[in-house]
């Protein structure tokens, strides 16, 4: 009996291989030194940088590596850079708020570097059970992320309820893809997914059905979508704001990049079942956020039910399964990106020491007493908003025009009203800032120079990229054509 050993490349996975190095050095390296090394920090971000070189060289490619287990392609290299972005962002973030707390650890780079190469596992995934390592790689390290605070008993109740509803919504995700395995003939790669169940859905159409709603119910927990988001304002609101910021943005961006092709890939052929079912799903996520994110005065809270609100915006996209919704569905989470981290930046400069500050009200008179952070929280909830011409704008039109071009009228003009009931809760914050006396002596702010500069740079960056949007959307448009819509 012959053994073939199958050739592989280790550039397949490079920035998987170097954010995993990275993090186990750094735990490494803290157990050996007698002090906290203070070049952690440092450390995570050139890796996070040789991980963002490396996923450039992927730009262009097109297959599968390691048995047809990992997707080398375009797809996966512009999620691995929106991903690697995220976690940068988070650790200049990061930096001074841990300081504050006593809580500046080396685990907690370590972790965000595991929990990104969970993510980058998951989007790169050709295999359901790749992308369900990915997803517990990613899990477990957030779990623990939420809960970092260990005096407090909010992060503490966020861990706990983020482990005990995460846990339940993996055994869903994987008992249907077991449904699936099963009416497939004793397949999970992704690619032969659609052929294998072409030919068996006669006969077990049911229980395919079943399967595709349990891993929509998995997915849907990820993403926040209702009625699968009960977790999100608690823990939002519980874990430290640096890892809200990071969970807001990078486990949204993962979690949709991987639905999106699995979606696209293994079920073209229900699209008649699962359409409808996201159809609902994206009215019923919208319209919650929206609504109940009126009546928050916690801005943490408030920015929770406002990621639910934009997954109802995402699930557009994903409806709409067209090219234009595959790469308005990237741009979106790019613009998502930087708008989302540049809120909670400007959170993290007014909360101050252990998040003194966390009402809406606490916001007023930011205009006067520090005009320059009042001003780009203002560009922050325009952008969040949707008006141009910020990122937000560009992203929505490109979600809601793909869905027009599918026939989806009526979707988007239910998701046009949902952007116009948002308007009111974000320009609320900038009312308050520059309408209203001061409540609170916020005093002086103590602009961190990674704090300040992630704030003027994701600032720039939401302005700029929805001026020219061209240069992201030739690059999604060509990463995008892989899939066959």
């Amino acid at each position: 009996m012959s053994l073939t050993i199958p050739t592989f490349s280790l550039a397949s996975i490079g920035p998987w291989l170097t954010l995993s190095v990275a993090a186990i050095a750094i735990l490494v390296w803290d157990a050996l030194s007698k002090e906290r090394p203070a070049a952690v920090p440092a450390v995570s971000l050139a890796a996070l940088v040789i991980a963002a070189v490396q996923s450039l060289t992927l730009l262009g490619k097109k297959g599968t590596d390691f048995a047809g287990m990992v997707y080398v392609d375009g797809f996966t290299a512009l999620a691995y850079l929106i991903l690697i972005l995220g976690a940068a962002l988070t650790i200049f973030l990061s930096w001074r708020y841990l300081e504050e707390y006593g809580k500046n650890l080396s685990e907690y780079y370590a972790l965000l570097l595991f929990a990104t190469t969970g993510m980058m596992i998951m989007v790169a995934g050709a295999h359901l059970i790749m992308i369900f390592l990915g997803l517990e790689v990613m899990s477990i390290a957030v779990y623990v992320l939420a809960g970092f605070l260990r005096e407090d008993l909010k992060s503490n109740e966020a861990a706990m309820k983020y482990l005990v509803l995460g846990a339940f919504s993996s055994a869903i995700l994987l008992f249907g893809m077991a449904l699936i395995y099963g009416a497939a003939g004793g397949t999970l790669y992704l690619n032969e997914l659609a052929k294998k169940l072409a030919v068996t859905k006669a006969v077990t159409q049911p229980l395919i059905l079943l399967g595709l709603g349990l891993i929509v119910v998995g997915f849907g927990f990820k993403v926040a979508a209702v009625p699968f988001h009960m977790w999100t304002p608690d823990v939002y609101e519980g874990a430290p704001t640096s890892v809200t910021a990071y969970m807001a943005v990078a486990v949204k961006a993962a979690a949709v990049a991987t639905f999106l092709r699995v979606l696209y890939v293994s079920f073209p052929g229900f699209a008649a079942d699962w359409t409808w079912l996201l159809w609902g799903l994206a009215v019923a996520t919208m319209t919650l956020g929206n609504v109940v994110a009126i009546a928050q005065t916690n801005i943490k809270r408030m920015l929770a039910y406002s990621s639910i609100a934009h997954a109802g915006y995402l699930l557009v996209g994903l409806v709409a399964a067209n090219q234009l919704a595959a790469v308005g569905i990237l741009y979106y989470l790019l613009a998502y990106t930087l708008m989302n981290i540049g809120a909670f930046a400007a959170i993290l400069l007014v909360s101050r020491q252990q998040d003194r500050y966390l009402n809406i009200y606490d916001y007023c008179g930011l205009g006067r007493q520090h005009p320059g952070l009042a001003a780009a929280m203002s560009v922050f909830m325009f952008a969040l908003a949707g008006m141009p011409p910020t990122a937000g704008f560009v992203g929505k039109l490109y979600i809601f025009a793909a869905a027009v071009q599918a026939g989806y009228i009526w979707l988007v003009i239910l998701a046009v009203m949902n952007s116009l009931v948002s308007v009111y809760y974000y320009l609320r914050i900038t009312v308050l800032m520059y309408m209203r006396p001061a409540e609170a002596d916020l005093g002086p702010v103590s602009f961190t120079p990674a704090v300040t500069a992630t704030l003027a740079a994701t600032a720039l960056a939401v302005v700029l990229v929805g001026i020219f949007p061209g240069w992201f959307y030739d690059l999604a448009a060509a990463s995008v054509k892989i899939f066959s819509l």
